[in-house]
């Protein structure tokens, strides 16, 4: 059954980190903070409160900042050992895409466990990892460990729709909360892919595709259904977003793109040809589906509107289409999109944000290797790009490097990236425990 709050006491006082970031989790899934893109949902109020509750437990003295009513994000500062040293920020989001409990096995706020895993929306996007980051800070500030510098904490509303009422919001009006901020970690890498009994590749976000989400518009002569016309605008629209659905870009090898192919490579042992992937693809399993789209900019048709009756041709059709670019390749994909759909289609943005990447290389990747080493003695860190986008977009702006580093270890036969937004999304136990080792270890030499 869902549960709109909590069952007290899942987070345990004096717990460790691994032994409560599974009923920390539990908890935040059962909190419903779907989000709809339009502030019809619940919001993110009641997780806000939940995350500053948690954190003021421990002696921190949390901010909950609302962009408009419900729509709440949750900010605080730890102090480190050398104040004076760049500080870090571990950014998550705490709203969810919508789910139909039908669809599900169990109940998507339910919390529930079982199979070894907890099964709920937001389970790996990303109530995972906004528990481990909960679980490690308690632990830390009970056991009096502080990190060697400064640690900023924010866990955020909205980005499920571009994180306009969340980070941007924060970004824009109160970018003193990110003050000295250098560098971040967030989510979607750190997760496993496990190549061979004698080595599993964990995957660094070093790079994010940039998007364009697009509403296409057409119009035509409106008139009787039972008549020929040749300027109908359903007519003409279809065949554009026909040709649009099925055009395959081109491929295009970023930098953070080679280095993963050059260690895919590696890793397999065989030469890897960009221009012919998909023999290589078939052997990545779940992770092929983030992988294929980091080559290409891609387009894909989402949403169909037009008519009102039968008998009746439109004067408009429209369409809305989720666009994404390469770093660097922006301008190529907007000119190939207006070659596409060809003069009749009217493109303006609904949302747009940039592609952002920077390099695998520093103290702090030295830091996550190390981490997960210690935790997987085959585990390899290697960069890769992610073909969605997430909250690191808004803090680019203020000059900080970001990654996706939510460590988690899989089971081989998971298909993770069929978790995001899929029916049924579930995370391991065994890996938010693992994730919540590896994060307190990576703490202690950031």
């Amino acid at each position: 059954m869902s549960q709109s709050s909590p069952t007290p006491g899942s987070a345990g006082v004096g717990q460790r980190a691994e032994d409560e970031v599974v009923g920390i989790c539990r908890d935040l899934i059962r909190i419903d903070t779907s989000n709809y893109g339009d502030h019809s949902g619940p919001g993110e109020r009641a997780a806000a409160e939940y995350v500053a509750e948690q954190l003021a437990e421990v002696g921190l003295e949390p901010r909950i900042f609302e962009s408009r009513p419900g729509r709440a994000s949750t900010v605080a500062r730890i102090e480190g050992e050398d104040p004076s040293r760049p500080a870090l920020l571990i950014h998550g989001h705490t709203d969810v895409v919508p789910a139909n409990a039908a669809d599900w096995t169990h109940h998507p706020f339910s919390g529930e466990i079982a199979d070894g895993c907890v099964w709920g929306r937001g389970a790996v996007d990303m109530k995972d990892m906004d528990a481990m980051t909960l679980a490690v800070v308690r632990d830390r500030l009970r056991s009096g460990r502080k990190p060697p510098r400064d640690v900023v904490v924010a866990f955020l509303a909205d980005e499920e729709a571009g994180g306009i009422y969340g980070a941007r919001h924060l970004v824009d009006n109160h970018r003193e909360l990110f003050e000295g901020v250098t560098e971040a970690i967030s989510e979607v890498g750190g997760f496993s892919f496990t190549v061979n009994e004698n080595l599993r590749l964990y995957l660094i976000e070093t790079a994010e595709k940039g998007m364009h989400w697009m509403r296409l518009t057409v119009d035509g002569t409106a008139g009787h259904g039972s008549m020929t016309n040749d300027d109908n605008a359903i007519t003409e629209l279809c065949e554009a977003v026909a040709r649009l659905g099925r055009h395959r870009f081109p491929v295009r090898v970023t930098k953070t793109v080679r280095s993963f192919l050059d260690e895919l490579s590696d890793a397999l042992g065989t030469e890897l040809d960009p221009e012919n992937m998909d023999e290589t693809l078939a052997k990545l399993g779940g992770i092929a589906k983030i992988i294929g789209a980091t080559l290409q900019n891609t387009a894909a048709p989402t949403q169909l509107g037009a008519g009102y009756k039968v008998n009746v041709i439109p004067g408009q059709a429209t369409a809305h289409v989720d666009g994404r670019f390469l770093p660097g390749f922006e301008e190529e994909f907007l000119a190939d999109l207006d070659r596409i759909l060809g003069p009749r289609v009217k493109r303006e943005d609904v949302h747009s944000d940039k592609a952002v990447e920077t390099s695998f290389d520093g103290a702090l990747v030295d830091a996550m290797q190390s981490a997960l080493v210690a935790e997987d003695p085959i585990a390899r860190a290697v960069p890769y790009m992610l073909s969605g986008g997430t909250d690191a977009k808004s803090f680019d702006d203020l000059g900080i490097r970001c990654f996706g580093f939510a460590p988690l270890k899989l089971p081989p036969e998971l298909d993770f990236a069929g978790m995001f937004h899929g029916v049924d999304e579930r995370v391991p136990v065994d890996g938010l425990k693992f994730g919540a080792r590896v994060l307190d270890r990576f703490l202690d030499q950031c």
